[in-house]
């Protein structure tokens, strides 16, 4: 029978477990469904040493062998689906068919960052004779990874794929309120064969944890995914300390609807892809900026298919979207929808906390939201959209510009013109045109200005995790 799983932290290869505990909550109905062990001082010392001795071993060892160690616990994940699924659903309230979705996109993030394990090629440089230049990639050293509560099992895996493909070790701390993802990760590549103290789990206190990690010495990169804030606090405690960091950030993704396109294929897939994992997306089609001539038409579309989003349980069927994840979201979004509908916008559906018992809040669309609304520079991180009319295209990109992020942006159009406009002019590091896609394994991702920087995936996504080396060779001593 499928079932909550025991939470341990995992170090040098050996689970353990820790005397104090923090409750983890089902967001559905607010029922305690484990305890989180917290580690202590001693137990991140413990981590930092397995991950220094991991290094010396996963660092030499092949990179054909590493990858077919990093495919062999993607597999042991597939054939474990259902099982992680139903954790993830339990712990953070996503629908079931979502987190099934979920586990096998951090299956493709493994699978091809071991594919790249074996393509992270040097170069020769052309010389004169009796002296040769030659580049050489090498693994970078241990990593201090910090994944979000968003995408329990793929955000981890993201960071477990690039980093172990490129040779290195790390310590993954993981969202202590959805842990259970991460513990089926490790407990794959535990039952895979990977090597002692290459890849370490630790849970607690995030602070504590951080201020720990990023000042040892032995930590060569920090790898985070999460807010913007969190973002700058660890990105400026690491360059005390000369650590390079890998920065995936928050967004406010806008999404620009030209009166070209086919508005109601347009308005449906948005609102659809708008209330996947009740909004808690970094990449979520959030701000609309729709061309004033199909405005309304667009808006009442995009309405529609909000209202029939059916929310619920995520183990129930054909539910749409579950719970938030935690109670904080509940006052967040009710506060920014209060903001924005006292200066002025208007509050066409939701906008209010539903059911009595978990963290449900209502499918909501704000429209003709004035930019002095919170909202419009705050990413609301739920499932909340916001339609403003906009006179042109120009109009639009200005406005999809204003805010300090730059992760995902959207658009819908067929004109050629339109798009070179968009590619040339839209702050973003991921553009998608007729589709809400963000991201798939083999294209780079991440963000500009305030979302971040470095990549992830794609041909890119080992580079953060591997130094460049200049070898300059001489025949004879000179």
């Amino acid at each position: 029978m499928t079932r909550y799983p025991d939470v341990n932290l995992y170090i040098g290869g050996t689970w353990r477990s820790a005397t104090e505990g923090l409750p983890i909550v089902n967001p559905a109905n607010e029922d305690v469904v484990g305890r989180l062990p917290v580690a202590g001082s001693g137990d991140l010392d413990d981590a930092l040493d397995a991950a220094a001795a991991g290094f010396k071993v996963w660092s030499q060892t092949a990179p054909k062998d590493r990858a077919h160690i990093i495919r062999n616990a993607a597999a042991l994940m597939r054939q474990r689906r259902d099982e992680i699924a139903y954790a993830i659903t339990v712990e953070h309230g996503k629908p079931f068919a979502q987190a099934q979705a979920e586990v096998i996109r951090g299956c493709e993030f493994l699978e091809w960052d071991a594919g790249e394990a074996v393509r992270t090629y040097g170069r020769v440089i052309p010389s004169g004779p009796g002296i040769s230049y030659t580049v050489h990639h090498q693994p970078r050293g241990p990593v201090a990874a910090f994944s979000p509560w968003n995408f329990p099992l793929s955000q981890p895996a993201r960071k477990v794929a690039g980093a172990l493909a490129a040779g290195c070790s790390l310590i993954l701390k993981a969202a202590e309120e959805t842990p259970a993802g991460a513990v089926h990760l490790v407990r794959a590549f535990h039952d895979a064969g990977l090597p002692a103290g290459v890849l370490n789990l630790v849970f607690g206190v995030p602070a504590e944890i951080s201020d720990h990690l990023i000042p040892d010495e032995r930590i060569r990169l920090v790898a985070f995914t999460g807010s913007t804030a969190v973002g700058r606090k660890l990105t400026g405690l690491a360059a005390q300390y000369m650590t390079p960091v890998l920065m995936e950030l928050g967004g406010h993704a806008p999404v620009v609807v030209c009166e070209d396109t086919d508005i109601e294929v347009a308005a449906n897939s948005s609102a659809v892809r708008k209330m996947r994992n009740a909004g808690q997306v970094c990449t979520s089609p959030t701000r609309f900026f729709v061309h004033d001539s199909v405005f309304e038409e667009f808006l009442g579309a995009f309405v529609d298919r909000v209202n029939a989003t059916i929310v619920g349980d995520g183990m129930a069927p054909n539910v749409e979207m579950g719970p938030l994840a935690n109670g904080r979201r509940l006052v967040a979004l009710t506060g920014l929808v209060c903001d924005a509908a006292d200066k002025g916008a208007d509050v066409v559906t939701g906008g209010e906390v539903c059911g009595g018992t978990g963290y449900f809040f209502q499918p909501t669309v704000l429209a003709n939201c004035p930019d002095d609304a919170r909202v419009m520079q705050e990413e609301p991180f739920g499932p909340l959209a916001i339609v403003n009319p906009v006179r042109c295209l120009d109009d639009a990109i200005e406005r999809a510009n204003s805010v300090p992020f730059g992760l995902a942006a959207y658009a819908f159009t067929n004109r050629a013109d339109y798009i070179g406009r968009l590619i040339d002019r839209i702050e973003a590091g991921n553009l998608s045109i007729n589709t809400l896609e963000a991201s798939v394994p083999e294209t780079p991702f991440g963000g500009v200005k305030s979302s971040g920087f470095g990549r992830e995936g794609g041909a890119e996504g080992l580079d953060n995790y591997m130094v460049v080396k200049n070898v300059s060779q001489s025949l004879s001593v000179v």
